[in-house]
């Protein structure tokens, strides 16, 4: 059975009521993966806005399995220390990891934060050698389009990922990086950050189609 675990940011533990882009993910493989799966981790809540923390299980489908290690406000910095524990606990064989914008944000810059990227990997396969990765770059957001010193940190570190996924890339415990085939902040998010619907299948569709094209995993992802 192939394990798959989420990893992420606000974008990927999402707030009540909401799908997450981890619910049509979770469709699609129901949907086009042959073999038996499961979605782990060590979490299971949507983020509150109400009460401003995590602590909601208000899924729009009851019947969509609930685990993850995401959090509003976390990013690499915070999981690299998590993520051993969290695979070999969870026998995670496949992380579906969307993190940067929080740590470019308020943390790390685009190098430090990089930095967290290699030691997250090397940590996560402490906790299971031949696990795979499949990473998403820091997508469009509200603050790159009117802040340049941020956006062009943004830039950096998303070479930066490319250049850290090329380097640990091994045959064993592979990495991929994942990329939106477009997404517009105005288009496929409700604040600018946050995805709607449109902006979850595309999120879901990044990571879909990476382990599709270089895993060959279920299928190219579609929706109507």
């Amino acid at each position: 059975m192939l394990r798959f675990m989420p990893v992420g940011d606000s974008m990927t533990i999402g707030s009540a009521g909401e799908h997450t882009w981890r619910y049509r993910l979770w469709q699609h493989l129901c949907a086009t993966y042959g073999g038996p799966f499961r979605i782990v981790g060590p979490r299971e809540t949507l983020y509150d806005k109400v009460t401003d923390t995590p602590t909601s299980y208000a899924y729009a489908d009851p019947e969509f399995p609930r685990a993850h290690l995401a959090g509003w406000g976390e990013g690499w910095l915070h999981m690299a220390p998590l993520i051993t524990e969290a695979v070999r606990t969870h026998r995670a064989d496949v992380l579906l990891v969307s993190l940067g914008l929080i740590d470019l944000g308020f943390y790390t810059d685009a190098d430090q934060t990089a930095q967290n990227v290699r030691g997250f990997v090397a940590a996560a396969r402490l906790g299971n050698p031949r696990v795979r990765m499949a990473v998403l770059p820091v997508i469009p957001n509200i603050r790159a389009e009117s802040d340049a010193p941020f956006a062009a940190e943004v830039t950096r570190f998303n070479e930066l990922l490319g250049k850290a996924t090329a380097d640990l890339d091994e045959p064993r415990s592979p990495l991929l990086l994942a990329s939106p085939p477009s997404y517009d902040i105005h288009r496929d998010t409700y604040d600018g950050t946050h995805p709607n619907a449109s902006g979850e299948h595309r999120i879901a569709a990044a990571f879909a189609d990476a382990m599709y094209q270089g895993w060959d995993l279920a299928e190219p992802y579609s929706w109507s």
